[in-house]
């Protein structure tokens, strides 16, 4: 990369606010687009630009392009929640096809779009999940996976019409400067903290934070225009992420398994638990079809053409832990 001005949105999220800090280490003019009034405690202290911004503000979009070479577009709604929801559709998909539209009207020199792993089309066990299967913006699983399908889609057309995108595509992401709480990192850091915690059996594809950056950024490098990169990690079984858990800290909590029929039942609950607690659930249908699901993921073609190497998941969940540990010493 240059040393032009590269845009990120999403910036305040977990994967936004690391693919900051490491654009920063390898001497990039980084600005971040942030929604007005949002918290940008994920970014204290970094030597960032900062504008004001909104995906479904057109004119908002073109007035943070202004010099800008590179795009990184993070910025997303996020929900594992049943139902449909139109503000995540908006978001993801009409506010993704504006900042498509304002990148081409702005001259960017590519633009790299965080998609989902999500958004591919679920087959079945047995079979290898790699960059052959489709995007599925049909799919029954949910808003989110449908929305980020469609918006891939838009970028896929972007790239046809002439504008140089190219598409990546993390697994669960898991790490340090976890600022928000992904649920992930809630499990872990309960387990952490020994508190209680329970599980079901599944299993999943989880990927350190700091190297979906570092895909990221060698995407926007050495990526094709038009293609799409799965950026994957390790697959694990939920048990087995908390018995890393007490190997890293060395200490024991109590944890117990949920029956799967149980935490079916009780995630039908999850809208009215939502609404009463503002919190999200730890059992969701979503989540529980996810640890379902076939996760035999490979990043073969991202290690090939990017050179991505994802790192040990121990390492993820020691670093994560001390993280946290640090965050919250230095909170208090």
């Amino acid at each position: 990369m240059t040393s032009d001005t590269v845009l990120v949105t999403g910036a305040t999220g977990h994967v936004g606010n690391v693919l900051v800090r490491k654009l920063l280490e390898i001497g990039q003019k980084v600005r971040v687009m942030v929604l007005p009034g949002e918290s940008i405690a994920s970014l204290h202290g970094l030597p960032v630009e900062h504008v004001s911004g909104d995906v479904l503000d057109p004119g908002s979009l073109e007035a943070s392009l202004a010099g800008v070479k590179h795009v990184f577009h993070l910025a997303g709604i996020i929900t594992i929640l049943p139902g449909d929801d139109p503000l995540v559709r908006r978001v993801n998909v009409e506010g993704t096809l504006n900042m498509l539209r304002a990148a081409a009207r702005c001259g960017v020199a590519r633009l790299v779009y965080t998609s989902s792993i999500h958004a591919l089309a679920r087959i079945p066990h047995g079979t290898t999940v790699d960059e052959d299967v489709p995007y599925q913006p049909e799919n029954s699983y949910g808003i989110y996976d449908q929305s980020k399908a469609q918006a891939t889609l838009h970028v896929q057309q972007a790239a046809r019409d002439g504008l140089d995108t190219v598409i990546v595509c993390p697994t669960g992401v898991i790490g340090p400067y976890d600022f928000r709480g992904s649920l992930m990192g809630a499990v872990i850091r309960s387990a952490a903290m020994r508190q209680l915690t329970p599980y079901v059996d599944g299993a999943y594809d989880f990927v350190d934070v700091r190297d979906v950056a570092d895909g990221l950024i060698a995407a926007s490098e050495r990526g094709r225009s038009g293609e799409s990169y799965i950026l994957s990690g390790q697959r694990i079984s939920v048990r087995y992420l908390l018995e890393t858990v007490r190997e890293v800290t060395g200490k024991g909590f109590a944890s117990f398994k949920v029956p799967m029929s149980l935490a079916k039942f009780a995630a039908r609950f999850t809208p009215l638990y939502y609404r009463l607690s503002h919190a999200t659930p730890r059992f969701t249908p979503y989540s529980l079809e996810v640890l379902e699901s076939n996760s035999f993921i490979s990043h073969a073609r991202a290690t090939r053409e990017l050179g991505y190497q994802p790192r040990p998941l121990i390492d993820s969940v020691r670093d994560a832990i001390h993280w946290y540990f640090e965050h919250a010493r230095q909170s208090a």
